[in-house]
């Protein structure tokens, strides 16, 4: 019995060292590992770059009062949507009404006046033909008959000054836009001198989106497309991304360049216009602006060919058969899926494009080939 368990053990200890050497043996046929391969060669390719922008309306005016005096009514609300012309506030009239009545009744004493010298003159020439005055009373005369020419043109000119005095009085959008905030309240006593406009009108209709470009990305520009006029003429429409993220649905267009670098900031400022029918944009509002560069004969790699190291990034070339880390110099392009090397590479290189993370320096690459066979779970059921 004993002679028979022993020779059970054994049996069983001969089986066991067949199946675990038979399950080393099915990975040994799987340890050649095939690696993705592409050989670089130039591309055309659109960069998106973002820039920091600041939103403004058309026209933002600010709107002081040319007399002073106390609001006695504020004829909009904030936000309001007005024309040009329509009135916004009115100042005290009383005052300026009673200055106008003023200057109309030294207007008739300057008439008067002026009369009264003609009547004058006139006798006096009429004197002096028949030589009873000497010329010195006709001279005299007329001097006085000018001075009350003048003092009447000083009259009316004061008048004139009264009548726009109590015009101003009604404080009139000088556009079409919308009425910003109002800090003023009725009973305000208010001046051409504020700390702060009696309110902002901004004309919407169409947004002035300003943002900035170093001095490299200027002359990159002004060589790609010759000038600046002509880069203002042949550049793509922009897109623009608001503050929430979300992206304009409308278009825009980059109208002016400026000429003069900032010598703080080393930028060179840029406006672009944005149509603005539905209001979504608003004055004083931020975002960012999309700018498309047409990028010619660009080499192009995905973003699984890479690995970093401490913010470096890296590819493994295919030299000789075996795997080669080499440092590039990349642009991400297609929201970082793709990069643009800007150095490290070149034309006719071979890089392998997966499994990045797993190789080492020296590692043999066998390429994958269409022509590898694939085993089906059928072939592996009759196998």
């Amino acid at each position: 019995m004993k002679n028979q368990v022993e020779r059970l053990w054994l049996v069983g200890m001969f089986i066991s060292c067949l199946v675990l050497s038979g399950c080393k043996e099915a990975p040994q046929a799987q340890m050649e590992t095939t690696y993705e391969v592409m050989t670089l060669a130039p591309t055309d390719r659109v960069l998106l770059s973002n820039y920091s922008a600041t939103i403004r309306g058309r026209q933002d005016i600010e709107i002081y009062p040319q007399v002073g005096g106390t609001l006695t009514k504020v004829c909009v609300t904030e936000g309001q949507r007005v024309k040009s012309g329509q009135a916004l506030f009115i100042i005290d009239q009383v005052p300026y009404e009673a200055a106008l009545q003023t200057a109309l009744a030294n207007v008739e004493a300057a008439k008067a006046s002026l009369a009264t010298s003609q009547l004058t003159y006139d006798s006096k020439q009429e004197l002096y033909k028949q030589n009873v005055v000497s010329e010195f009373d006709l001279s005299t005369a007329k001097n006085s008959l000018l001075a009350a020419k003048a003092q009447l043109a000083q009259a009316k000119a004061q008048e004139v000054s009264a009548r726009n005095n109590l015009s101003y009085t009604v404080v009139k959008s000088p556009a079409d836009g919308v009425v910003g905030t109002l800090p003023y309240r009725v009973g305000a006593l208010v001046s051409a001198s504020l700390p702060e406009p009696l309110t902002t009108v901004s004309d919407n209709s169409d947004m002035y989106v300003y943002f900035s470009l170093t001095e490299n990305q200027l002359l990159g520009l002004i060589r790609q497309y010759g000038s600046k006029d002509e880069a203002l003429k042949q550049m793509p429409e922009i897109d623009l991304q608001l503050n929430d993220r979300s992206a304009y649905p409308q278009k825009g267009r980059i109208e002016t360049i400026s000429g003069v670098i900032d010598r703080n900031t080393g930028t060179v400022s840029l406006r672009a216009v944005f149509p603005n029918e539905n209001g979504l944009l608003h004055s004083g509002g931020a975002g960012n602006v999309i700018l498309p560069v047409q990028k010619t004969d660009a080499l192009v790699i995905p973003q699984v060919a890479t690995y970093e190291i401490q913010d470096k990034v890296y590819v493994f070339k295919v030299v000789d058969g075996k795997a080669q880390s080499a440092h590039v110099q990349v642009t991400r392009v297609n929201g970082g899926k793709e990069y643009i090397v800007d150095n490290g590479l070149q034309a006719g290189d071979r890089i392998v494009t997966e499994g990045v993370g797993l190789l080492r320096e020296g590692t043999p690459i066998r390429e994958k080939t269409t022509s590898e066979p694939v085993v089906t779970d059928n072939q592996t059921k009759e196998e």
